[in-house]
């Protein structure tokens, strides 16, 4: 019975993960009015889709990670009340800042949750110093890391451009666009097919470095394997983007800064470069901090970033960890009572 809770668990975590995450790897797509939104949600399940399915080959250290191995002792991680308390804590987070339009990370909700539960279940036992190795050290530095790195680079492709003498123009609806030819092909064209190739790249990224953790705590069902869970988890993931990720797609496009399609191309090639590193490396980043980050050093450089909405995503950045913590820690505390 309790495994088939954790199982239930897994995947309202996943359906959550999806809804809140699944967009923003075209979010730049959607804002810049490169495509509409329905292009641009199934663009996003499909490139999503394939990096969970290729996790199954490229990221089994997350799921190390993300099973608590490490952080508790053995023989916690092999109870359900432990993956329970972790998943439905995350879930619920998540969940929460998606009916309210909040991009928050997945992966941060996960560590609150180890941490909550972590804590009540073993006090003093719990390793601390790995939390902040392994978890906190990447998810603070990523998204300064992202914000940095796409406005250097953007300096540098929008100087090329004007050495290049490609002009833009504002259309009906104003939406930038590029002037102009290179080997008799159109240079909105061009960037147009690259920003599409970078939105699959940061989508794939994201479902190679999110699937993994929710499987870490599905590790313990001795009647799934790996790659059969991932797989469970890749399809809810997916199901959750095309249900309910409207609010937050809303937010990361359209309100954080205005861009055209260089400068989301641009933020997304950082996107999809970080994630995809840290994925293969097994560094638990959020790809929720990095594409915000990146988005926000864009927004930076042309001084038409949204302060008021950028605060807002941090204040739900700040509570996410103490949320997620206090819910998990509450969940393990009751299903305690209740079944020992």
């Amino acid at each position: 019975m309790t495994l088939s809770i954790l199982f239930i668990a897994a995947c309202f975590l996943a359906f959550s993960n999806g809804a809140n995450d699944n967009f923003k790897g075209v979010a730049t797509l959607f804002g810049s009015g490169t495509t509409d939104y329905k292009k641009a949600i199934n663009w996003a399940t499909l490139t999503t889709l394939a990096g969970s399915i290729a996790a199954v080959f490229l990221a089994e250290e997350l799921v190390k990670n993300f099973s608590g191995k490490g952080l508790v002792p053995q023989e916690l991680i092999q109870t359900p009340i432990f993956a329970i308390s972790i998943a439905m804590g995350a879930a619920i987070t998540v969940y929460i800042a998606t009916k309210i339009g909040m991009p928050i990370s997945t992966t941060h909700s996960l560590v609150g949750a180890l941490f909550g539960t972590g804590v009540i279940a073993v006090g003093s036992e719990f390793n601390f110093q790995k939390l902040g190795n392994t978890f906190l050290m990447p998810l603070i530095a990523s998204p300064l890391i992202a914000a940095i790195l796409s406005l250097v680079c953007y300096f540098i492709l929008h100087s090329g451009r004007k050495i290049c003498r490609i002009t833009t123009e504002e259309n009906e609806g104003a939406i930038t666009t590029y002037q102009g030819n290179f080997l008799s092909l159109s240079i909105q064209k061009i960037v147009d097919f690259f920003h599409y190739i970078s939105s699959g790249v940061v989508s794939f990224a994201r479902g190679l470095n999110d699937t993994p953790k929710i499987v870490g705590l599905l590790l313990i069902i001795k009647v799934l394997d790996i790659q059969w869970s991932m797989i469970a988890i890749a399809v809810t993931m997916a199901i959750g983007g095309l249900a309910k990720a409207k609010k937050v797609g809303e937010t990361m496009s359209k309100k954080i800064t205005p861009m055209n399609a260089g400068q989301g191309l641009t933020a997304n090639m950082i996107t999809g470069l970080l994630v995809t590193t840290a994925s293969i490396h097994g560094l638990p980043v959020s790809t929720t901090h990095v594409s915000v980050g990146a988005i926000f050093g864009i927004g930076t450089l042309t001084k038409k970033a949204d302060l008021k909405t950028i605060s807002k995503i941090v204040l739900s950045w700040v509570l996410t960890l103490p949320i997620a913590a206090l819910l998990s820690g509450s969940l393990f505390l009751l299903l305690r009572m209740i079944c020992y």
